[in-house]
């Protein structure tokens, strides 16, 4: 987990950890900078699973990921922002998954969408199979980078790249996709935080994904693989550049967010209800 000043959200991140039914889990948590409380409040939990790296630098998430990476001692690496929160089975469920699936490399689970103190938004699109979840490479995945854990091998052959400042995700989710395999769960097994949309960072990720698709296409020869991923990405660019100043970045989210069945808005209450309060 990278953080950079999450002082509100970090207790409640850290409470659902600590209350994974899954326990041989350490956590390596690099601050990146926080000019906030970030690191006192890191330190508060005392649990010695938990290692944190604090130089007083901004580096930068892929950095901070990459730096991980080499830090880990695990056969699997998870990962997770500071203003997310686990459900407690969580990497039970993922860890059970990968040992009866060694053919997969990168794992993710399926996420409830929320906002502010818990209300929830919606589900975030989750594709069960390799085949699902990368249809259309070009036009991006839907694989929620907060709730991936995958071989620790793997990631050392493919790491972040420190030169992309948005979407790294996937970024590193295409270079990777024709010789990886991916899954999901796709029930939720995370919250996931998106407050309000920012146009810079929005447009940000799509120029990077967009740089992305070019040097795929150079790599494997296949121009109008970029060209049809640039084309979607220009429509989303100018229907973004239109909404988000005007106000309508909150529809944004809610549509790309699926509805949810009342069963898991009262499943998501209860994880907010033990692991949301530590936060407040």
């Amino acid at each position: 987990m990278a953080m950079r000043n999450a002082e509100r959200t970090l207790p409640a991140a850290l409470a659902s950890l600590a209350g994974q039914t899954y326990r041989n889990w350490e956590l390596i948590l690099l601050d990146d900078g926080s000019t906030d409380g970030s690191v006192a409040a890191a330190r508060r939990p005392a649990d010695s699973r938990v290692t944190l790296r604090a130089d007083g630098m901004h580096r930068g998430l892929a950095t901070r990921l990459n730096e991980a990476i080499d830090l880990a001692r695990g056969k699997y690496l998870a990962r997770m922002d500071a203003d997310d929160v686990c459900y407690p089975e969580r990497f039970e469920r993922q860890v059970a998954f990968l040992e009866t699936h060694p053919d997969v490399d990168l794992l993710g689970t399926g996420a409830m969408v929320f906002a502010g103190e818990g209300a929830p938004l919606g589900l975030f699109p989750a594709q069960a199979r390799h085949e699902e979840i990368c249809a259309r490479p070009w036009a991006g995945f839907y694989l929620a980078h907060p709730t991936w854990i995958g071989r620790l091998e793997w990631f050392r052959r493919h790491r972040y790249d420190p030169t992309v400042t948005k979407a790294q995700d996937q970024d590193l989710l295409l270079r990777a996709w024709d010789s990886s395999r991916y899954a999901a769960l796709v029930e939720p097994l995370l919250g996931y935080r998106q407050e309000a949309l920012s146009l810079g960072k929005v447009l940000a990720g799509r120029y990077f994904f967009c740089r992305a698709l070019v040097r795929k296409a150079r790599a494997t020869g296949a121009p109008l693989f970029a060209v049809r991923g640039l084309t979607g990405q220009a429509a989303k660019a100018l229907v973004e550049l239109v909404t988000v100043p005007t106000g309508l970045g909150r529809r944004i989210l809610r549509h790309r967010a699926q509805p949810f069945p009342e069963r898991e808005a009262t499943r998501w209450r209860e994880v907010w209800r033990r692991f949301g309060g530590e936060g407040s």
